[in-house]
């Protein structure tokens, strides 16, 4: 009886070291009001779109641009794009529901076809009838998704590391990647497992989104620690990890009619994108008549927030705003794309608006 003993205790000690190391990973939620004073700006306002109180940050003025963000992330993942572009442009950055300051949406609504609702329904109540997107990994897929459905009210489209490029039909080692929620990432087969993901609602390990960050970021010298609290912090935001696993539970998306989306198109990608592979980039391009494609030879998932210099430079020009080489100059407005009338902008002299006025929003006449 001693060997039975023995493995009583040998297992006993294995189950309270694993106790033990989910208390140490244990995390509270972190109350909205709590985490609102820590991430909200003044340029955040709360807008009640069907129900939800969504997160929008709106900086400068013009033509609008919304802004769409990928899967895990927030709108802060565009915070140097909107600096850059507020100067000649409306941007309008937003968290999803399940994300960021948003939260959770008590009808759980996550698919890629209720966001794309959502980003309409919020141009709408602003009273924007036309407007450019671009979109980043999950964020992209939305963009897609839209210009797919209303076409008419899209101008141009800006697709980075976008997911939902059309599927191949001979199967390659790049097709074992989804293209449906974010490519090879092994983070959504963990979250998927139902063990982990009943661990991952009141035990998330910080050291995962570190190990995460570095891996959409082609170099991850440039992951820093405050870009990983704030990732961490956000996820832990009062509703947002069972938000996460219900998203992730969403059905199969609704297929994007390629033949429609005909506006301007600019696909950008990170040649070192472990998420979502350049052959997904090369297979939009194809799918996208008269789009083009930059490829970033050194950049990860999330160019736009890894290289944002480089990468808003190539989004202005595809604008048609020339990117001066000589800053004591001042920009040039260009035409826009061949057979299309030239953008109007609203130039600051000071550079873009520190607080938007909502009201001014609904009462924007843009001109196209």
């Amino acid at each position: 009886m001693r060997w039975f003993t023995r493995i009583l205790k040998v297992l006993a000690g294995i189950f309270l070291s694993v106790v033990f190391f989910l208390l140490l990973l244990y995390r509270s939620d972190i109350s909205a009001d709590e985490i609102n004073e820590k991430y909200a700006t003044p340029q955040s306002h709360f807008i009640d779109v069907d129900g939800v109180q969504v997160h929008v940050r709106f900086l400068g003025e013009g033509d609008p641009i919304f802004l769409l963000h990928g899967s895990f992330s927030s709108l802060h993942t565009w915070d140097a794009w909107q600096q850059e572009l507020s100067p000649y442009f409306l941007t309008i950055s937003l968290d999803f529901p399940g994300h960021g300051l948003t939260g959770p949406d008590e009808l759980k609504r996550y698919s890629i076809e209720d966001y794309s609702h959502l980003v309409q329904q919020l141009a709408e109540k602003l009273g924007l009838e036309k407007y450019h997107l671009a979109g980043n990994s999950m964020g992209g897929g939305v963009a897609l998704q839209i210009a797919s459905e209303r076409p008419d009210r899209v101008l141009s489209l800006g697709l980075i590391d976008a997911s939902g490029a059309p599927p191949v039909t001979v199967r390659t080692l790049d097709s074992t990647q989804s293209s449906q929620r974010g490519g090879g990432a092994w983070i959504f087969s963990l979250l998927e497992n139902p063990v982990f993901s009943k661990i991952f609602l009141k035990c998330t390990p910080k050291f995962l989104f570190a190990m995460n960050m570095k891996e959409v970021y082609g170099d991850e010298q440039k992951v820093n620690t405050e870009t990983v609290d704030r990732y961490f912090e956000l996820m832990l935001r009062d509703g947002n990890r069972q938000a996460t696993l219900d998203r992730l539970r969403q059905g199969k998306r609704k297929p994007v009619d390629f033949h429609r989306i005909t506006m301007p198109t600019l696909v950008m990608w990170g040649a070192k994108d472990s998420w979502i592979p350049l052959s997904q980039g090369k297979r939009l391009q194809e799918a996208i008549p008269g789009s083009n494609l930059v490829v970033f030879e050194e950049a990860g998932h999330v160019p736009m927030e890894e290289i944002p210099t480089e990468t808003v430079s190539e989004y202005l020009r595809f604008l048609g705003v020339e990117v001066r080489k000589n800053y004591l100059q001042p920009p040039k407005q260009l035409v826009y794309a061949d057979g299309m009338a030239p953008l109007s902008f609203d130039f600051y002299s000071t550079g873009y608006a520190d607080f938007f006025d909502l009201e001014s929003v609904g009462s924007q006449k843009t001109k196209y």
